[in-house]
């Protein structure tokens, strides 16, 4: 009979590495944190906003898109076609549509 690695008759030492060195010490050099102000980008200029109006259809469409997704159904690509569809509909029409999709989650 062949012995495996737990019954080679070496005594097995326990090693906590927490007991060796403080924190501090230089084995332990944690990443820096970032300040909590520290942004990735500049928060936006108000000042700088583009001056561009979405047409009620478009509004509709991304409102449809949003309230899908929000339901945990993303609309796929072969789905644009419905959508778009959808989003001709009167305001009244998807309001109802949308309605319909919150009271399902």
């Amino acid at each position: 009979m062949s012995a495996t690695a737990f019954e080679s008759g070496t005594p097995q030492t326990f090693a906590d590495p927490y007991a060796c060195d403080p924190p501090g010490s230089s084995w332990w050099d944690p990443a820096p944190q970032p300040a909590r102000d520290d942004y990735l980008l500049p928060p936006p200029n108000p000042t700088q906003r583009m001056d561009i109006v979405i047409g009620p259809r478009d509004r509709r469409r991304l409102d449809l898109h949003a309230a899908l997704t929000t339901a945990g159904v993303p609309p796929e690509a072969e789905d644009r076609e419905a959508i778009d569809q959808l989003s001709a509909l009167p305001d009244s029409i998807n309001a109802a549509i949308q309605r319909w999709i919150r009271h399902l989650t």
